[in-house]
């Protein structure tokens, strides 16, 4: 089982729970928390002080404050860009921005709050390196907050940094941070949480944002933009095991006649590496073969590495279709038609055994039918409960059964090979975001017990 840092709200331990964090190169970070805690002020915040915001940007964004009656220029709007956030002032989509300083690039996302963009949330985090998920002192730990942990830990996020924001409306007390520091930090390790930080903050103010806070003499820790310049970012996808899901067949028939015997299968690196002569396995078929040549628009290459697009070709003829998984002979997954996993359900019509479903794993695509659903998550009480359904923006186990076999790894192995979505077969439109799992700790509904959680959902 993972272990949290230790629950501590002095400033040394906190300063301490960085340590290790290496800096330099691109950091993706997605941020969350409930309505109204300040998530797009903060991004403003962030962007506005660290001078990633261009001249004419900040005008704008000084004309609408204006025009909406406001005594100071609202960051929000940096990224609050749809016109019904600005007029409800809400975040309802994802706001992707790009920004750098001397020490590294950052890709963010700001995810909406509202419990009914959960969705949104999920996609965001799904790629993040890091979630900043903010809450406000004076609400505390909200079941939103909960949510938000949960899918930060089944989406394996490496770093959460929760900023415990507004504390200049409590008048910087020490006593109220401290308290909600406590709090997150139970509920991090009740979910199994690995690694969490807490800070203090105030977006508006832009107290501890990018610099430290002259009105938090009881804080010395470092500020948001410190831990972030210093979060390590995820696992090289070059230090997993090699895997390439088929993108297509490529045999030009109209080419030259010295390559009209040309075979190979265009795709891109998903994790790990290959090198001509290396030996792989094309799966689900399970024929072994080498890789005799790696081809790019560019020119051939010797070896191809995570995330690169490439063309492979191999020493044997087989019948490879899109769909397909070409892996390290060595360290292959084993291909399976029962799939067992965490799903975050996103569909508004509710998930009950025997629904039917389109799998999509890579590349391949599969008919799937719901075998049992194992339970959900109270994020009340952070235990797994039997239910008959998994309603919107649930977080809950189900086992699936496929019509043709996927070759998935365990997705606390590998993050990009062992996702999946769920499609609606009708509508074409995405239900749920999924995370392969080994065989659910129970199967037995009657066998949950409230202590099983972590072994449930991690």
């Amino acid at each position: 089982m993972v272990s949290t840092h230790s629950i501590s709200t002095s400033s040394t331990s906190e300063v301490d729970s960085t340590s290790g964090m290496g800096s330099g190169g691109l950091l993706r970070l997605a941020t969350a928390g409930s309505v109204d805690d300040g998530k797009s002020t903060l991004v403003g915040r962030l962007l506005y002080d660290s001078k990633a915001v261009l001249a004419d940007q900040l005008d704008a964004v000084a004309r609408v404050s204006e025009a909406k009656g406001l005594g100071h220029v609202d960051l929000a709007l940096l990224t609050d860009g749809l016109r019904a956030e600005r007029e409800q002032g809400i975040t309802i989509d994802v706001a992707y921005r790009y920004f750098a300083t001397g020490r590294r690039t950052f890709i963010l996302a700001d995810c909406p709050g509202h419990v009914q963009y959960t969705r949104n949330t999920v996609t965001g985090s799904s790629t993040a390196d890091v979630l900043v998920l903010l809450v406000d002192v004076r609400k505390g730990v909200l079941e939103q907050t909960r949510r938000h942990l949960a899918v930060g830990q089944l989406l394996r996020v490496p770093t959460i940094i929760v900023a415990v924001n507004k504390v200049d409306l409590v008048g910087y007390d020490q006593g109220a941070y401290e308290t909600v520091a406590a709090d997150i930090h139970r509920v991090a390790a009740e979910l199994g949480v690995p690694n969490l930080v807490t800070l203090p903050t105030s977006a508006l103010v832009g107290d501890n944002i990018v610099d430290r806070s002259p009105h938090l003499d009881w804080y010395d820790g470092p500020s948001l933009l410190e831990l972030l310049e210093a979060a390590p970012a995820a696992s090289e996808l070059g230090e997993l095991p090699f895997r390439f899901p088929v993108q297509l067949t490529l045999r030009p028939q109209d080419a030259a006649p010295e390559f009209r015997d040309y075979r190979g299968y265009a795709g891109q690196v998903s994790t790990g590496q290959v090198s001509v002569g290396d030996e792989v396995v094309v799966l689900p078929i399970g024929r072994r073969t080498r890789v005799t040549g790696i081809d790019t628009f560019d020119g051939p290459l010797q070896t191809a590495f995570a995330p690169q697009s490439v063309t492979l070709r191999l020493a044997d003829e087989i019948d490879i279709t899109r769909g397909d998984l070409i892996a390290a002979a060595s360290d292959a997954p084993e291909p399976t038609q029962d799939l067992d996993g965490m799903v975050a359900w996103l569909a508004e019509r509710p998930l009950r055994v025997g629904h039917r479903v389109l799998v999509k794993h890579g590349t391949r695509t599969v008919q799937g039918i719901v075998r049992d659903l194992h339970g959900r998550l109270d994020l009340a009480t952070l235990t797994p409960q039997a239910t008959e359904a998994l309603e919107l923006n649930d977080i809950g186990r189900i086992k699936l059964r496929l019509a043709a076999p996927v070759a998935a790894d365990d997705y606390t192995r590998s993050r990009r090979t062992g996702s999946f979505l769920l499609i609606d077969p009708q509508s074409g439109g995405t239900l749920a975001a999924g995370m392969v799992r080994g065989e659910a700790s129970f199967s037995d509904r009657a066998a949950i017990q409230p202590d099983a959680t972590l072994n449930w959902v991690i």
